[in-house]
């Protein structure tokens, strides 16, 4: 088994931040000038990517899914709990 991944906060609000951008975006009607939209998801993506803790080449195969599955289930639970 392996230990749990540790991400900085930091990096953890970075990808809410990017699943919340890609929420409003996937639900904006067509034709609804999602131009702002689209611009800070590309902004953010090139943020996540850059980021420090993605400095070593293997760093965001090892890590990438599980910051995925850590900042899912955080935004599911937040969800959860406004309904």
């Amino acid at each position: 088994m392996r230990p749990p991944f540790r991400f900085p906060e930091g990096l953890i609000t970075l990808r809410q931040a990017w699943q919340q951008a890609y929420a409003e975006l996937a639900q904006a009607p067509a034709g609804a000038g999602t131009t702002a939209l689209r611009r800070r998801l590309i902004a953010l993506s090139g943020t996540l990517c850059t980021h420090p803790r993605w400095a070593t080449p293997t760093a965001w195969r090892t890590g990438g899914v599980e910051l995925r599955r850590a900042t899912h289930t955080s935004v599911s639970t937040e969800g959860e709990g406004a309904a």
